[in-house]
């Protein structure tokens, strides 16, 4: 072939191009040999082209085209011709033609492959994947598949509207250091130790957080950076070591503005990479109600089941279990007046849930650190039956009518001397039961919601002190300011959270800029005035040069990305993730290192036992 140079892709060709002669680039997807005729299915990252090797093709091109197996890279050299009306495939952009080759060149062969890059479904319908270290080690096989081009491309997409839409309201995209002082922020840094300052470390950023502060106190007054962060922390399957979040601060400005700015950015990102119609404004809860109706702060929107306060039926009967749900009581969460007694009625299901069932459901709320589940059945008659009917017999109309239950209904309670704990463990079944009956509603398939309104401080039973719920940066909302030191556990911070479809999607907050109203902050969690100045000294050194009023808001790119793609994990959206146990199969890191590199930063290494 004197020329191997693709002149178009393998997604580009129409009905419109036919008689043209084109040269294609890409990967052998699958052969079909019919003695006289071969069918070649040619893949690029933009589509599939079939090619046909018939009886116009010289004995050469024939001979090369019969040895040609999948993946192999190749050139072809051909005339686009029109596909028979019955050959049609409506299911692919170039279905309506084929390019018949004239020319073929191999630019390399391939192994055999471990594992198929075609989509193989089973019988049900099921997609047959291999397993994910497989995956993993042969990454740059399956970034091939379809499904995983699909993501990655929406990614560099979902990253380009980012910077659109940011630019255009006139934030400045600004990188922050990579490596920085370790500072305790919650999780375990990944360290890197100093060559030329010996027993000296930097730390990987688990965020930009204080440097974009600091970016505010410089004057630029609306940041952003996509930007990489580190946490050494076990991996799951929406987080990982590395990740990557759209980071934003704001000077002189409040939360709605934070807020309404997001809302705006996330509905630019699905207009334009999903042709997606978000609402302008978004959901706003509270942290107490979302807890109370969903059992979580982040909660899955999508269907409509609430969490129920059932405190009355404490005096309905004798069951002990009830009683003191109905009493509960929590430092945390004194405030709320809320008894640890919630109910979930599950709508005209009593007839499909048997016993296991149930059991399965309880399950879930064990693990949840519920002692159990209780549940009974609305049945035809409206009499109740089954698991805790018996306590209640005589009482089924006042119950079904202020739990608004119904014949046929399942009803599940979960009952603890600790609110929050009640809800947890109820919310957590009330999202299986979400998944288990596909209560989704399918015209709502992205909901996004704000939480707000969060305790500013949690109580740590076991080293007896209050710690912040965000980080110690977060602006306590003004109205509590006089008592800060008086009634921490009333307190409400100034920060949110955007969810969407029941993962926390973005964490934020309006920051402090005063430095006296810090050093209260650090007094009230243990913060001694060293401590604070040797971890943070140099962010409140910094505010007692003018720091504007300002706060900010880090979306999670992985996760925005792993929800727009439907998919479960964020490693089916990151080109080059680690497994679960922090490592890459496919380059095997991490890994041991010379003995001079060793030497050259001054590190000893010894064996641990197993």
């Amino acid at each position: 072939m004197e020329n191997s140079k693709r002149t178009v892709t393998c997604g580009e060709l129409t009905k419109a191009d036919v008689g043209r002669k084109v040269v294609l680039n890409g990967w052998v997807s699958r052969t079909r040999d019919l003695g006289g005729l071969i069918f070649i299915r040619l893949r690029d990252r933009y589509g599939i082209t079939q090619v046909t090797v018939g009886g116009k093709a010289s004995e050469q091109v024939k001979k090369i085209a019969s040895s040609l197996k999948s993946e192999f890279c190749i050139a072809v050299e051909g005339v686009v011709s029109p596909r028979a009306e019955k050959d049609i495939n409506t299911d692919m952009a170039t279905g309506e033609i084929e390019v018949e080759a004239t020319d073929i060149e191999i630019f390399t062969a391939s192994q055999e492959l471990p594992f198929s890059i075609e989509e193989v479904r089973q019988k049900d319908g099921t997609l047959v994947v291999a397993n994910e270290d497989l995956r993993l080690k042969y990454r740059y096989l399956d970034l091939r598949r379809e499904p995983m081009q699909h993501n990655i491309i929406l990614r560099s997409k979902v990253s380009f509207a980012t910077r659109e839409y940011l630019t255009s309201k006139g934030f400045l995209e600004i990188e922050t250091p990579t490596f920085i002082k370790s500072t305790p922020e919650g999780a375990r840094d990944y360290l890197v130790p100093s060559r030329v300052h010996p027993g000296k470390f930097y730390s990987l950023p688990q965020s930009p957080q204080l440097y974009k502060q600091i970016l505010m106190v410089s004057g630029f007054d609306k940041y952003f950076q996509i930007a990489r962060c580190y946490r050494d922390e076990d991996a799951r399957g929406d987080r990982q070591p590395e990740f990557t979040q759209i980071d934003m601060e704001m000077s002189f400005t409040n939360r709605d503005e934070v807020l309404s700015t997001t809302e705006g950015m996330m509905g630019y990102i699905f207009k334009k990479t999903l042709n997606y119609d978000l609402p302008t404004k978004f959901d706003r809860i509270s942290w107490d109600d979302a807890f109370d109706f969903y059992g979580s702060d982040k909660p899955d929107l999508r269907f409509d089941m609430k969490l129920q306060d059932a405190a009355f039926m404490a005096e309905l009967s004798d069951f002990n279990a009830f009683k003191a749900g109905a009493a509960a009581s929590d430092k945390n969460i004194e405030r709320h007046k809320r008894s640890g007694l919630k109910a979930l009625v599950v709508k005209d299901v009593a007839d499909k849930y048997s016993r296991k069932h149930i059991e399965q459901l309880e399950a879930i709320a064990k693990i949840n650190h519920a002692k159990g589940l209780a549940w009974m059945k609305v049945g035809q008659d409206g009499k109740f039956e089954g698991g805790i009917s018996k306590f209640f017999v005589g009482k089924e109309e006042e119950i079904c009518l202020k739990l608004s239950a119904q014949k046929n209904d399942l009803l599940l309670f979960v009952s603890d001397e600790k609110w929050q704990t009640a809800c947890v463990a109820l919310g957590a079944v009330r999202k299986q039961l979400g998944k288990d009956l596909n209560l989704y509603n399918p015209k709502d398939e992205f909901h996004f919601a704000w939480i707000i309104d969060f305790p500013y401080f949690a109580w740590n039973e076991e080293e007896n002190k209050w710690e912040t719920e965000h980080h110690m940066f977060t602006l306590p909302q003004k109205k509590y300011w006089d008592t800060l030191e008086s009634d921490p556990g009333s307190v409400k911070g100034d920060l949110y959270d955007l969810v969407l479809n029941g993962y926390e999607l973005a964490s934020g907050s309006m920051r402090i800029n005063d430095p006296a109203l810090q050093q209260r902050i650090f007094k009230i969690v243990g913060y001694s005035e060293e401590r604070a100045q040797k971890a943070f000294g140099f962010l409140v050194q910094a505010f007692k040069f003018g720091a504007p009023p300002h706060g900010g808001i880090a979306p999670g790119l992985d996760r925005l990305i792993m929800l727009m793609c439907h998919e479960e994990s964020i490693h089916e959206v990151i080109a080059f993730p680690k497994n679960n146990m922090a490592a890459s199969p496919m380059d095997d890191s991490p890994s041991a290192v010379d003995e001079q590199q060793l030497k050259d930063l001054h590190i000893n290494c010894y064996d641990v036992e197993e």
